[in-house]
């Protein structure tokens, strides 16, 4: 069966009881482990025993198949249902997986951990399709789930947290949720015996100056002040920023300039499209954000993604210094800004 992203956490805190085995694959793998843990403790409470808990690789079943046979059917000296985890693996598994969910051995949970496949990869399809089976998607938090995460997260530590604070956390987490849990703890310690978590404890914990220095350039790119943007772009090198982060974090800002652009081109005013954006505009950038908004076309906005995206596949494909690559599409992006309708 395939199951939705908004049921996976309900489906692995309770699932069937004639589930056999799952395919826990996703770009959020952080998400992929705390499901396929939260799976796993569905059958047994303690994943350290070794009698109930066996782990593979993708590796190690690549030269010798017959060991996922082997742990499927394998009993427990202590009695109990076992879990099998099979870790790291991906689409030249699935001949393999056919031949298991045919007629899988024993009554095993066999639990399969997968990165970034798409719905319609082999894996998937024969997980989604199997009966007794399942595939379970991990996709990035979106800014409401994120903030779903973080409250029950600090309200489990007796903590509540502030407007302010949970926008800031919400605009710098959320593509991996084992960061966000990892930060999270930290935040809840660093705020140990106060109620209220505030902007002050998060931006102690999960500031980071380069990320700052990253938004300033790109809101640079997106205003076409090109002086302040090579002054940025310096600093950043300087500290050692991946050229292909930089352009991530590109592509993303100006996504959400055209996003927003589309919606004041509907008849909404620009400020009030800025004020209900999710993730939520820090209130320091949104004097900015609403003239690169007022600025830019849709038109000059797409070209504007197709430079960045070039500008990834250079830096990816070739030997050219990728702050070189990464400097020239932002630049050039700050040039089409000027640009007439």
């Amino acid at each position: 069966m395939e199951i939705k992203s908004s049921a996976a956490d309900r489906f692995v805190a309770r699932p069937p009881a004639d589930l056999l085995a799952a395919l826990v694959y996703g770009p959020d793998q952080g998400l992929v482990r705390e499901r396929a843990a939260a799976l796993a403790k569905s059958v047994v409470p303690d994943l350290n025993d070794p009698f109930r808990v066996a782990e593979l690789v993708e590796g190690a079943l690549e030269t010798d198949p017959a060991r996922l046979w082997d742990e499927a059917a394998a009993l427990s000296m202590i009695g109990g249902r076992r879990v099998v985890r099979v870790r790291g693996a991906g689409n030249a598994l699935a001949d393999l997986f056919k031949r298991f969910l045919a007629a899988p051995p024993g009554d095993a949970l066999i639990i399969v951990e997968a990165g970034d496949l798409a719905k319609s990869a082999a894996l998937p399809k024969l997980f989604g399709a199997a009966e007794h089976a399942a595939a379970i998607p991990c996709y990035l938090d979106n800014a409401r789930d994120l903030e779903e995460v973080v409250r029950d997260h600090l309200k489990a530590q007796g903590l509540a947290i502030e407007e302010g604070a949970l926008h800031y956390i919400v605009a710098r987490l959320g593509s991996d949720r084992g960061v966000t849990r990892s930060e999270l703890e930290k935040i809840a310690l660093y705020a140990l015996g106060e109620k209220m978590v505030t902007e002050e404890h998060v931006a102690a914990i999960i500031g980071d100056e380069s990320e700052l220095r990253v938004e300033e350039a790109l809101d640079a790119a997106g205003e076409g002040d090109y002086v302040r943007l090579d002054k940025r772009l310096s600093q950043l090198w300087a500290v050692g920023m991946s050229p292909v982060g930089v352009l991530r974090q590109a592509m993303t800002h100006f996504q959400r300039l055209l996003m927003l652009r589309a919606e004041a081109d509907e008849g909404g005013n620009v400020i009030a499209v800025i004020k209900r954006s999710r993730p939520p505009v820090h209130f320091s950038r949104e004097k900015s954000l609403t003239a690169q908004v007022s600025r830019w076309s849709i038109a000059r906005l797409e070209q504007a993604l197709d430079q960045l995206y070039e500008g990834e596949d250079l830096v990816k494909t070739t030997a050219v210094p990728g702050e070189a690559v990464c400097s020239r599409a932002l630049l050039s992006v700050a040039a089409l800004s000027g640009a007439g309708y």
